[in-house]
């Protein structure tokens, strides 16, 4: 069934071809699309184009529907283009004539941008619960390792003293700015399109504000057009959020993999955590990591791929945009993958102590032996010039472990100041 049938059949090629893999991807739309036409079929007879009946007994067999999707038992079968036609197939099925009036004042386009927009922002709160808990775990272990030292680098070379707690609490911050990216993807997500039909409306006398609360959006989009243009729009909005936070996990992630190694050896995880060579016994990879780094990196693709599907677009709905909907899913279910795991291995992680103490890092100190010297009176160029003297002179002897106590610095990590701002920018 297709909700645009008129009687003349499609090749089953080009059928197959414009289909796609819609069926799979809006099994996780049923329940907005049920969501949706039911405050839709509540609205109509609000507008007397339902009656009183007629409405419940609609609504009655939309609840039925919702219900099998919270089972699992709702499934799009291949006779159906898509989730819209299976749910209208289903109405006139179990109830008859009135399933008919479902689609009365509205469109596919705009059944498809709302499911889509309360998928969205559904999708983006359970994000921001997940990544909330990720963030106390980084804090937690800012926390259990604020004395453990390890180098801090620039260019890849050793710079200066650095803490695990400084290292975790500064991704945990990182988080803050993603959380601001989500936040407002989640503010473009929350704008009602229902009710501008093909995008431009309709002739019937509906109640988009009805529609709107119903749906608790906190607003709708008033111009039928511009809810059309936000197709493709909105769906990069999401993914920009979503780029932001794997860009933060793809760096950990690195940094993971890099610290695990022999050269550096500063942290390790439990065997289970780690898989193994084929050929090589010893080998005890961070796979794990790898892969969230792969796919943390792909996803941070994700905006450049809607981009390159709408940008040249003109106002109107095409079917270009049927394409925007499998990376954001797919790119929605993965991320939510990776954050999960991460979080589950990261709590493993297991942090070496005394990394310092190896000869290697002795320059490491030098900064700090500098300052030392400009705050007994020595200018600083001439304590710098001094230090550089000191040191290819091979006369260098590191003073080590001196204080450092300004707000951010690895003798005062601030973690409760970060706190309260990561609960003020999630309560935004």
């Amino acid at each position: 069934m297709k909700l645009w049938e008129k009687g003349i059949s499609t090749e089953k090629l080009i059928e197959e071809f414009t289909v796609g893999n819609d069926r799979e991807l809006d099994i996780h739309l049923a329940k907005y699309d049920l969501q949706a036409s039911i405050a839709h079929a509540q609205m109509l007879e609000k507008v007397a184009l339902l009656s009183s009946d007629e409405c419940t007994q609609i609504v009655n067999c939309l609840n039925e529907m919702l219900v099998e999707v919270q089972e699992g038992s709702f499934s799009i079968e291949v006779n159906f283009e898509d989730v819209h036609s299976k749910i209208e197939y289903e109405l006139i099925q179990r109830i008859g004539e009135p399933g008919k009036k479902i689609h009365t004042a509205r469109s596919r386009n705009d059944q498809v941008l709302v499911a889509m927009h309360l998928y969205m922002r559904q999708e983006l709160s359970l994000i921001q619960e997940g990544v909330l808990e990720f963030f106390e775990t980084l804090l937690e272990l800012s926390e259990k390792y604020a004395k453990h030292y390890m180098p801090g680098y620039t260019h890849m070379q050793v710079a200066m003293p650095s803490s695990f707690g400084l290292w975790f609490s500064a991704y945990a911050e990182l988080l803050i700015d993603d959380v601001f990216m989500l936040k407002a993807a989640k503010e473009v997500c929350d704008q009602n399109p229902l009710g501008s039909a093909a995008g431009y409306g309709s002739n019937f006398d509906i109640d988009r504000v009805f529609t709107t609360q119903a749906l608790n959006f906190s607003t709708l989009k008033y111009n039928s057009v511009a809810a059309q243009l936000s197709r493709g729009k909105a769906e990069k909005s999401c993914a920009l959020a979503l780029a932001s936070f794997a860009s933060t996990l793809a760096k950990f992630a690195m940094d993971i993999c890099l610290f695990a190694g022999q050269d550096y050896n500063f942290i390790k995880f439990p065997d289970a955590l780690t898989t193994g060579s084929s050929i090589m016994p010893h080998k005890k990879n961070p796979d794990v990591f790898e892969l969230i780094r792969a796919h943390c990196n792909k996803i941070q693709a994700i905006p450049q791929q809607i981009a390159g599907i709408t940008s040249n677009l003109p106002s109107g709905y095409h079917r270009d945009l049927q394409l925007v909907k499998e990376p954001i899913v797919q790119g929605i279910n993965q991320f939510k993958e990776c954050l999960e795991i991460f979080n589950y291995a990261i709590k493993q992680i297991e942090v070496r102590s005394s990394i310092l103490e190896a000869s290697k890092y002795e320059y490491i100190w030098s900064v700090d032996t500098l300052n030392d010297w400009v705050s007994s009176g020595i200018p600083f160029r001439e304590a710098y010039q001094n230090m550089a003297k000191s040191i290819a002179a091979q006369q260098y002897e590191p003073v080590k472990y001196s204080a450092h106590t300004h707000l951010g610095s690895i003798g005062n990590l601030c973690l409760d100041e970060i706190r309260l701002k990561m609960r003020r920018a999630a309560e935004k």
